[in-house]
Formats: structure tokens, C-alpha cells, sequence
């Protein structure tokens, strides 16, 4: 995943795009989000450290600091395996 003036492009691998796996995302992975920084990027790390894989990427909106318009901004970008 490339971020340029906070335009976030998707990488693309063997012709296919691959969007981030949120439970096994390091804290750069999510730093090229568009609109998450590192200190965001750590309370993600954090909370699933603490709770375990998300289960889904709906439950990443319990992470203090993502609300509905910063979800709305990442979720095709992201996944959960």
C-alpha cells in the first residue's frame, strides 16, 4: 500500500489488490491508512493485543479514536483473517 498527499492506493500483487489484514498489521502497515497515524496505529495494536483478533472490521470502530467518518475513510482498505 502507497500513501501520497494522503491518498491511500492499495497494493497490488500478481495483478490482484490486497487489502490489509487488520489482525496481523504492524504499526507501519496501518500507518498508510488514510487518515491513521502512529498514535492511532498503536491504540489498534493495543486493543487487539488486549482483546484478541477482531472478528470482524466493524470492531475496529471500538478503538478509541476510530470513529464513523475515520471507519468510513479505511474500510476498503482493510480486512480481518
Amino acid at each position: 500500500m502507497v500513501s501520497r498527499k494522503g491518498v491511500c492506493f492499495v497494493k497490488v500483487e500478481r495483478g490482484k489488490k490486497q487489502k490489509v489484514n487488520i489482525n496481523e498489521a504492524k504499526q507501519e502497515d496501518f500507518e498508510q491508512l488514510p487518515g491513521i497515524g502512529p498514535s492511532i496505529a498503536k491504540k489498534i495494536i493495543e486493543y487487539r493485543e488486549q482483546n484478541g483478533k477482531f472478528t470482524s472490521i466493524d470492531e475496529l470502530q471500538e478503538v478509541k479514536g476510530i470513529g464513523e467518518a475515520k471507519f468510513e475513510n479505511i474500510k476498503e482498505y482493510i480486512m480481518v483473517k
